[in-house]
């Protein structure tokens, strides 16, 4: 991150915060309270465990996208690479891609049990669609002359896989990744809020309940550090791997 893009994001959340102190001070309710109280609450966190709900849902958050990007970037290049197999799986998506996939959350937790294997399933299951699609439309736009050229090197499946499809890919399966933190923490507040004592998801819900309103921002601003922070280091990954970008 250059000099001028790090003051900018100073300045923004200098306002942010400014703004939030004076909708604090204005409304004057225990049920809004300033930044300053929520921040102090935030450092003295592990008295309600809140540090440990922070690592239960960055646990099962990262161990959903991992899954995601395992399983849906292959799938996705094969799709991509095979039009005869893509015409088969394409009706397959198109049923199943629009079902928001939070709604399974019952039927996810009768057949998987009340387990974290279950909320990480559901998380999985929701980036998976969105890294799929990105990844078999990426590789379908890919023109023909740019695989042509490589197999007149004589360049074997594998290695078109790997150096052309891939590379090409990669930079939407970033934007991808980096639009599904957003959806994969609100998915995983959702699952969390239900069957269970750890994450975030279910410290917000119980705070809520005992009116503990200071918690709860909390823990409401640390799934907001945990998707910053995410976003962030998909940011830097792709700078890294992505340079002929730049």
């Amino acid at each position: 991150m250059t000099a001028k893009a790090m003051a900018v994001t100073a300045i923004t959340l200098a306002v942010a915060l400014a703004a939030w102190e004076l909708l604090s001070l204005l409304l004057h309710a225990p049920t809004l309270p300033g930044p300053w109280a929520v921040f102090g609450e935030m450092a003295a966190g592990d008295q309600e465990g809140l540090l440990l709900h922070l690592l239960a849902s960055t646990r099962r958050v990262l161990a959903s996208l991992a899954i995601s990007l395992v399983t849906a970037v292959p799938l996705g290049l094969y799709l991509g690479r095979n039009p005869g197999v893509d015409a088969w799986g394409a009706p397959f998506l198109y049923l199943t891609y629009p079902i928001p996939k939070i709604v399974l959350l019952p039927i996810v937790l009768t057949l998987l049990g009340l387990s974290d294997a279950s909320r990480i399933f559901l998380v999985t299951l929701t980036v998976f669609y969105q890294i799929l699609v990105t990844t078999r439309d990426a590789v379908r736009a890919l023109p023909a002359a740019a695989i042509y050229s490589v197999q007149s090197l004589g360049a074997r499946e594998r290695q078109i896989y790997r150096h052309v499809l891939f590379p090409f890919a990669l930079p939407k399966i970033f934007t991808a990744l980096r639009i599904s933190v957003g959806t994969a923490i609100a998915v995983l507040f959702f699952a969390e809020s239900f069957a269970t004592n750890s994450g975030l998801g279910y410290l917000i819900m119980d705070a809520w309940g005992r009116a503990d309103y200071e918690l709860m921002f909390a823990a409401v601003a640390a799934l907001s550090l945990l998707g910053l922070a995410l976003y962030l280091v998909i940011q830097l990954l792709e700078r890294s791997l992505c340079k002929w970008q730049r």
